[in-house]
């Protein structure tokens, strides 16, 4: 076995049942709860290899916290796409770089209607009205219990919102009392469609049409607006979903001489109240939004353009020096009376991955980012933790040799007083001792409280969620 980051990317072929990790440290009394992560650890099936990290067959990882000790459980998500790849030993469903081969009638008759998916929810996990769902870039999402991983089936919606596209991100809006989302409707008219979600369903915000969709892996939200960044990565034309051979986001272009547009959009009345051009750039994940007078902060972890899609196939991954670039925390000025968004560099350490305190900053002035990034000197995989002082534009990190954490998840300690009073949850691989290990760290000091070993190498994931009390 290689003994460095590419561990990460060895297919999982069963299930690991609930198991007892020994733990080094003191985990707080106060954390009682699951982590739960979701992300791609099924990178074949039969001899055949999916092309892209994306495309993986997902795999749900739970860490449950109580009493001073660790338990963990690893459960594949019971997609249609699991049981019907697995099984054949073949590839039968289009994913995010890769399509099976089929007739032209049935490419182009998937673009205009709804086509049978596999499920391979593998990107994140979110409660949404009540339920507990794993989410990933085709709308309809996975149930699944939270205490045992059981995969409980794809939640449908009785509504008149189609798309074929939508984020892994929701937000939860507590003003509204509702989940928000964004999907995109390809079509003779393509759309971008808001929408919230609540125990009744889905009812729409707006329906904003665009003649060159942008490919959007989360949006902003304030207080009072939705913000999409329509980055310079679009799609040209959406018949070309249609009639080229390529894989849904090979259809994409990085376009340097078009703008990256700030949408700004009313989450009550769905106005769209500002439309502000910057220069081009890309990134997958927002970090925070909030209102600054007649102006919008809009921090992101961003790139230049977006070669780090192709960084991120298994082959160059896998490949020497195969370490993608990561992104830059950029803070957004948009005006929102005329004019072009403007940018400043938040840190000199490179971070992506991002979370924050959500329930106490998301949409709000707030003073500081957590994520992964790439240590200063090292051609590397993620090999550190970054917590970012947005304020002081001062950095503090977690770095230990030959290891690789995955997404900080911040978990706020009972009645906090500051912001960063909490621990973050980490699922670090471990690539000397060929493990992983759950890291607890104090966020405010960036110091090791503790750890629980796992006794195995886990595959890299992507997003996760603390729910408490479960």
């Amino acid at each position: 076995m290689t003994a460095d980051f590419r561990q990460g990317f060895v297919s999982h072929t069963e299930d690991i049942e609930r198991t007892s990790l020994p733990v080094t440290g003191d985990l707080p009394a106060w954390l009682e709860g699951t982590l739960i992560r979701n992300g791609p650890a099924r990178f074949e099936a039969g001899p055949h290899s999916y092309r892209h990290w994306f495309d993986g067959l997902a795999m749900l990882h739970s860490f449950h916290l109580a009493a001073g000790q660790v338990h963990y459980t690893g459960r594949f998500i019971q997609s249609r796409q699991y049981a019907r790849d697995t099984a054949a030993g073949s590839i039968h469903y289009s994913g995010f770089a890769i399509d099976p081969c089929r007739s032209l009638f049935s490419r182009v008759m998937s673009v205009f209607f709804p086509e049978e998916t596999g499920n391979n929810t593998n990107v994140n996990v979110a409660r949404l009205a009540g339920r507990y769902l794993a989410l990933t870039e085709t709308p309809l999402a996975m149930e699944f219990d939270p205490r045992t991983l059981a995969t409980l089936g794809v939640v449908g919606y009785d509504d008149d919102l189609t798309g074929q596209v939508t984020t892994a991100h929701p937000h939860d809006d507590p003003d509204l009392h509702a989940g928000i989302n964004l999907m995109t409707h390809f079509g003779p008219t393509t759309q971008y469609h808001l929408f919230r979600i609540t125990a009744t369903g889905r009812t729409r915000i707006a329906a904003i049409p665009v003649q060159q969709p942008a490919y959007m892996h989360s949006f902003g939200l304030t207080q009072r607006y939705i913000v999409l960044c329509e980055f310079s990565f679009r799609l040209p034309h959406v018949l070309k979903l249609a009639f080229r051979t390529r894989p849904f986001i090979e259809n994409f272009v990085f376009q340097p001489q078009q703008d990256t547009v700030f949408t700004v959009v009313d989450k009550v009345s769905g106005a769209v109240v500002a439309r502000v051009p910057a220069d081009p750039f890309f990134a997958f994940h927002h970090v925070n939004a909030y209102e600054d007078g007649d102006r919008l902060i809009v921090d992101i972890c961003a790139y230049e353009d977006a070669a780090l899609i192709g960084q991120l196939y298994l082959d160059a991954l896998r490949g020497p020096g195969g370490a993608p670039q990561v992104g830059q925390l950029r803070r957004y000025s948009v005006p929102l009376a005329g004019g072009r968004a403007t940018w400043e560099l938040l840190s000199t350490d490179s971070l992506d991955l991002p979370r924050i305190h959500y329930r106490r900053c998301n949409g709000r002035d707030y003073q500081f980012a957590y994520g992964a990034g790439g240590r200063s000197g090292t051609q590397d995989f993620l090999n550190q933790l970054v917590k970012v002082d947005v304020k002081q534009r001062t950095s503090r990190t977690w770095y230990a040799p030959g290891c690789y954490p995955g997404e900080p998840v911040f978990v706020p300690a009972p009645d906090a007083a500051a912001e960063d009073d909490g621990v973050l949850l980490s699922v670090v691989l471990d690539a000397a001792a060929g493990t992983s290990f759950l890291l607890v760290l104090a966020a405010a000091t960036m110091t090791e409280i503790a750890r629980a070993q796992v006794p195995a190498p886990l595959p890299f994931g992507f997003h996760g969620q603390f729910f408490g009390g479960v």
